[in-house]
């Protein structure tokens, strides 16, 4: 594969990744709206339980297939290419069809030991989705083997179009029925999706297969080996990859049981818990999800960079990437988490309007707790990434084990204090952020690499005090000179406090950029890694 259409490639799916994680985040915002933080509490919990179960066929299996399949035809061996993807196809159908059967049968049994009965409609409307999904992953496993990224792209697009599409719809037209049949319709849209994307890139590997076959014909190195070993290669690349993809989700499922355990051992009853999880998951935690979006693709870039100085044995260059990767990570999370700490409930009245004054400043406290772990969390993604170009890739999933366990000791303790309760659960997501950051940051400086992270945070930590102090000065004049006035915005009515959120960001936003230049927190190198950067640069301080 040439450099060009490595970059091509990996521009391609980095777009995908952005639209899909945009419309994910978007998402969430109408369907709260529509079905209430009530609703969200039986949508949530089916849907921690779906990711976990996906996390073994959509985490490691399409990476290991990709690695096979890219072996075999680097050897020019075709044919054993082709049967990688056949043994995985079945394989994956397998566990497709044993995870939607056990899910059909257990559905109740499961909802109700974590403590959300509700959401039993929620969690049987995810069954389709559980059995379509690891197909989907097969054939994009081998796609990403045979360095053919647009259908991955594409499948990855259409997949969380339907979803949205289809759920949103339907919850629409079940929200009448009951809250607990709105949130199954919006969780069925997961399934719809799943299927179209499917039938998507079956398409598309039907017009491949003459290729293919024309490939194995031509070609004088064909072998195929025993299933078994294909089998047990499989396993070792993607068992690694899955042990480090579960904890999230896992996290997720414990959240859900504790906070309803504990609430309920302080006297809330099944609504009010269902209500209060759905602050929590479907209002604070979905805005916590938009700075992932750029920390994330910063990460993802990150690693080609290190590891090439890494392999290249070039330690003064992958120190110097390794601290820009961090500072642009701290760029990035230190205005999202101290924006959203400052503007919290003015933020959740502007985006969730049908909540009412009272869940405006629940939901906002949640909303304050969790942005100051933004911050920590654009820092574990940043080391993370290091740690995996350095051949360390074991000692983040440590980390994380270490953070999902004082996560749960402290969600327990907090939680079931009256004072605290659901706020418990955001301040133990944020505190083992922190500690896993810490730990990382560790074992970054025990692999030889010197993060200095005064440096690197002073120049973005002073813009974003600046911008800190412009926001909470324009945000209280302008909601003092909108006191009691409403605004219609095409078919939407804002509030003055609305509005004045909403200038107040777009404010925040420009007087960060320019202390950005000024402080020289970016500089020329950084605009240069950018399309259309070179042009940029000339405006920007070395």
């Amino acid at each position: 594969m040439s450099k060009g259409n490595f970059i091509k490639g990996a521009a391609i799916l980095s777009i995908a990744g952005l639209v899909v994680k945009i419309l994910g985040a978007i998402y969430r915002i109408p369907l709260t709206n529509l079905i209430g933080t009530e609703g969200i509490g039986y949508y949530q919990p089916a849907y921690n339980i779906y990711n976990l179960l996906l996390v073994v066929s959509l985490s490691g299996f399409p990476t290991a297939i990709a690695k096979l399949v890219s072996e075999r035809r680097a050897l020019q061996n075709y044919e054993g290419a082709y049967q990688v993807y056949k043994v995985s196809h079945w394989g994956l159908f397998l566990i497709g069809l044993v995870s939607s059967i056990f899910i059909l049968l257990f559905a109740r049994n499961i909802v109700t030991f974590i403590g959300f009965p509700g959401a039993y409609y929620s969690m049987v409307a995810l069954v389709p989705a559980l059995f379509f999904v690891p197909l989907l992953s097969a054939y994009r496993g081998f796609f990403q083997g045979i360095q053919n990224m647009m259908p991955i792209a594409l499948s990855q697009i259409i997949e969380q179009i339907f979803r949205v599409a289809v759920g949103l719809y339907l919850a629409y037209l079940l929200v009448g029925k009951g809250l607990e049949e709105a949130a199954a319709g919006a969780t069925f849209g997961a399934s719809a999706g799943g299927l179209a994307a499917l039938i998507l890139i079956y398409l598309i590997f039907l017009l491949n297969k003459k290729t293919m076959k024309a490939e194995i014909e031509r070609s004088p190195y064909n072998k195929t080996e025993p299933v078994w070993d294909i089998v047990k290669s499989l396993l070792y690349i993607a068992i690694p990859i899955t042990i480090g993809a579960s904890i999230a989700p896992l996290m997720g499922i414990m959240d859900s049981y504790i906070v309803s355990d504990r609430l309920f051992a302080i006297g809330y009853d099944n609504n009010q818990i269902a209500d209060l999880f759905g602050q929590l998951s479907g209002t604070a935690q979905t805005l916590i999800n938009f700075p992932q979006v750029f920390s994330t693709a910063v990460a993802m870039s990150l690693v080609p960079a290190i590891t090439d100085a890494f392999t290249r044995k070039q330690i003064s260059r992958l120190n110097m990437t390794a601290n820009a990767g961090v500072r642009i990570s701290l760029i990035i999370g230190l205005p999202c988490g101290i924006g959203l700490f400052m503007l919290a409930e003015p933020i959740i009245a502007l985006l969730y309007p049908s909540l009412g004054p009272e869940k405006y400043a629940s939901s906002g406290t949640l909303l304050e707790i969790l942005a100051i772990g933004v911050i920590f969390l654009t820092l574990v993604q940043a080391f993370t990434a290091i740690l995996q170009s350095v051949n360390k890739q074991f000692h983040p999933v440590k980390n994380l084990a270490v953070g999902l366990v004082i996560k749960m000791i402290l969600s327990y303790i907090l939680i079931g204090m009256p004072d605290i309760n659901i706020n418990g659960a955001a301040i133990s997501t944020t505190i083992s952020y922190l500690v896993v950051a810490l730990l990382n940051l560790k074992d970054v400086n025990n692999a030889n690499i010197k993060i200095n992270l005064i440096k690197v945070s002073a120049r973005p930590l002073l813009s974003s005090a600046v911008m800190a102090v412009a926001t909470g000065i324009t945000f209280r004049v302008l909601k003092f000179a909108f006191a009691g006035v409403s605004f219609r915005v095409i078919k939407f009515t804002l509030s003055g406090q609305s509005l004045a959120a909403l200038v107040a960001i777009l404010i925040a936003v420009v007087i960060y950029v320019i202390c950005l230049f000024m402080t020289g927190a970016i500089t020329k190198e950084d605009l240069k890694l950018i399309p259309g950067g070179e042009k940029l640069s000339r405006f920007v301080r070395k």
